[in-house]
């Protein structure tokens, strides 16, 4: 039998009376200030009120006449028709018979990637996190690229133009040359189809006979990698510690070389400027 329970009590009841008053009150303090900053916006008397109401009719009057105006009318048409050329070139390709199979090599390609991703994943995802420490640590040069970009765009531009220009005048000849194309090639179609499978099939039976070579081969060169393991590794370590060991070395002469190419360069500007002071030579030494 379930258990009746308690009522609260006295204390109970009045603190939650008194919460329930603090949160009515907060809400209207929050009321009488949203109210309180409406009317100080919107207050004739002080000239703010008007002020933004001028601010709004204009913008939007602003509005209404730019986009009025022919070339905003004519950016709209472009936009409209251009989205109506896409959904009636692009519809038939849905019912199209060459839709389906295009739908069954893209689930079957889908299918065989699904494993391949899962075994990349890890991969792909250090990739990334690399990718996005090395573009941290280049973010000083992307202003600069983006300032290159942006001037060969500005170059590029007047060359697409003027080649759209020039396309556009010769579309008779490019449809000539369309034509005469589609003539010439369209008898060799046939012969194409049959070279290509009878190279299909003869590449289908090489790569039957050279499989199982393949297999072994890779076999014997796995068993050989298992055996020449510890001379990799030994000839690996011995490559690293030499490495190591010429460090300070090739340290040593570039820095000696630096020297001597500021010392070369003091000289030659001494040597070149007139203005220097008579009397003062100017050397470096070098250890």
């Amino acid at each position: 039998m379930a258990t009746i329970p308690s009522l609260p009590s006295r204390d109970d009841v009045l603190r939650m009376a008194r919460n329930t008053t603090d949160i009515t009150g907060q809400l209207l303090d929050t009321a009488q200030n949203i109210t309180r900053i409406a009317m100080n916006t919107f207050d004739p008397r002080d000239g703010s009120g008007a002020e933004v109401l001028r601010v709004l009719r204009e913008t939007t009057a602003e509005l209404a006449e730019a986009s009025a105006s022919p070339q905003a009318q004519e950016a709209f048409y472009r936009i409209v028709g251009t989205l109506t050329r896409l959904g009636t070139s692009g519809a038939p390709l849905a019912v199209h018979p060459v839709s389906e199979p295009a739908q069954a090599l893209l689930t079957a390609i889908g299918d065989s990637l699904l494993p391949v991703l899962d075994a990349v994943e890890p991969a792909v995802e250090e990739f990334a996190d690399a990718l996005g420490d090395l573009v941290e640590a280049t973010s000083p040069l992307l202003p600069a690229a983006a300032g290159v970009a942006a001037g060969a765009l500005l170059a590029v531009t007047p060359v697409l133009r003027a080649a759209a220009d020039v396309l556009r005048d010769s579309s008779p000849e490019l449809r000539r040359v369309a034509d005469a194309l589609t003539a010439a090639l369209a008898p060799l179609m046939p012969l194409q189809v049959a070279l290509a499978e009878r190279a299909t099939a003869a590449g289908a039976g090489v790569v039957r006979a050279t499989l199982p070579p393949l297999a072994d081969l890779a076999e014997a060169a796995a068993a050989t990698s298992k055996v020449a393991r510890p001379v990799l590794v030994a000839g690996e370590e011995l490559l690293v510690s030499g490495f190591e060991r010429f460090q300070p070395l090739l340290l040593a002469t570039a820095s000696r070389a630096g020297r001597v190419a500021r010392a070369a360069a003091v000289r030659v500007s001494a040597a070149v400027s007139p203005t220097a002071e008579p009397g003062v030579l100017v050397a470096v030494s070098t250890p």
